[in-house]
């Protein structure tokens, strides 16, 4: 057992020692994230098992905040009401329990991020892709290659890892990462993102 803990520890290490080549483009997620806050766009969150777990994570540190004491962000999280998901699911179908959601609520200037450790599951594909015809500005929190997923994300972080535990800890570390420029900018302490220019 101590050799096999030792392991995921290593695991580990080397996979945020690796996420540093992933810091240009989670500042770009975090810097298209506050802009849409800025226009008034909403942040949407999905995945699923703990996958949802780290999408709800990720919405607690915007509308609660991560260090600093700010207005509250407007983020929501599309796998946790139980009522909604199982009325689509029971009516329609499981894969079809986020993208009924992003239809209703997702509109141009807003962000739609999925986190999802394979990019294989049906549902979080199906958020993904309704996302971006309505519009909205698509992130993948994924791992390995990011699956089908990838096709529908406009912009994609992948967990520098091919194993669901150590996937899941990367995306952790990402959202607070990213949770930390909002903090800072919505506390007044960073100056807004500037718009790309091409």
């Amino acid at each position: 057992m101590p050799d096999q803990l030792e392991r995921h520890l290593t695991d580990h290490v080397a996979a945020a020692e690796a996420m540093r080549d992933l810091l240009p483009g989670i500042r770009d997620v975090a810097d298209l994230i506050c802009r849409a806050f800025a226009a008034g766009g909403v942040l949407y969150t999905f995945g699923n098992g703990g996958s949802a777990a780290d999408a709800q994570h990720f919405t607690g540190e915007l509308i609660g905040h991560y260090e600093r004491d700010r207005r509250p962000l407007p983020a929501v999280t599309l796998t946790t009401d139980p009522t909604v998901m199982t009325c689509i699911a029971n009516d329609y179908d499981y894969a079809d329990t986020v993208a009924r959601q992003v239809e209703a609520l997702a509109r141009p200037g807003d962000v739609v991020a999925a986190f999802t450790t394979s990019g294989r599951s049906p549902n979080v594909v199906a958020g993904l892709e309704t996302a971006r015809k309505n519009g909205a500005t698509t992130v993948l929190f994924g791992g390995g290659d990011g699956g089908p997923a990838r096709a529908y994300a406009d912009h994609v972080l992948l967990a520098p890892s091919t194993q669901t535990p150590r996937i899941q800890e990367m995306h952790t570390l990402a959202l607070h990462l990213i949770s930390e420029i909002a903090d800072a900018w919505a506390a007044g302490t960073e100056s807004a993102p500037e718009e790309p220019t091409a």
